[in-house]
């Protein structure tokens, strides 16, 4: 079972560094795509310093997007499974053998890695809630964490997925989508520990996701 770890990184260039070493020390056969969504700061240049026939590096001129950097990464990704991976150090690569072993037990063909939510501030706990709530009432579904980073699944699946978006609105078209077209998205509890500056906005990504979850809800996928 190869991994492809699909990274979009923007500004990280103290973090992504430490978020790569931590990927590439987790013993399973791996390899990381990595974009830089467009960064201002030094992040591409730490990227160049480090020499790992398991690592590719892309670059986009301009910030496109996070969902922009994930489905770029998708079309270099060569591995049997692919798993989403943040580069601020909020979720633990280590949790990797935990997502992977409900797959090789046969007990599911996608994971999610959930969250305690309770860890975040109020805005976005209430948000991420609020949204997961969203999901099971439109899909009729029973997860606790919509929009999770941890997203593992076969890249052929993620593949057929046709993915649009550019920003964060990429993980509610992914689980819409799978639920749309029936996978049973399978939990697993994983560290995480939220980081006081967030790149999303409540309003300008909350009210797409929103968007996002009842569009695909009724639209063909």
């Amino acid at each position: 079972m190869k991994l492809s770890v699909l990274i979009s990184v923007l500004n990280e260039e103290h973090t992504v560094m430490q978020m790569l070493e931590q990927v590439l020390a987790v013993p399973v056969e791996k390899e990381l795509v990595v974009v830089d969504d467009g960064s201002s700061d030094k992040t591409w240049e730490v990227l160049q310093q480090l020499h790992d026939p398991r690592v590719r590096t892309y670059r986009h001129k301009t910030n496109l997007g996070k969902g922009s950097g994930i489905r770029t990464a998708l079309e270099h990704a060569t591995g049997d499974w692919v798993i989403i991976q943040d580069a601020d150090l909020e979720y633990d690569p280590n949790d990797y053998p935990r997502l992977i072993a409900p797959i090789l037990d046969g007990r599911a063909q996608v994971v999610y890695g959930a969250r305690d939510l309770d860890r975040q501030s109020l805005t976005f706990r209430l948000g991420n809630k609020f949204l997961t709530w969203c999901t099971n009432v439109l899909y009729s579904a029973k997860i606790s964490d919509m929009e999770t980073c941890y997203k593992l699944m076969p890249r052929e699946v993620m593949l057929s997925l046709g993915l649009l978006p550019t920003r964060f609105q990429i993980e509610p078209e992914i689980t819409a989508k799978l639920l749309r077209r029936g996978y049973k998205i399978y939990e697993v509890p994983i560290w995480y520990k939220p980081r006081k500056a967030k790149k999303l906005s409540a309003w300008k990504d909350g009210l797409p996701a929103l968007w996002t979850l009842i569009k695909y809800r009724f639209a063909s996928v």
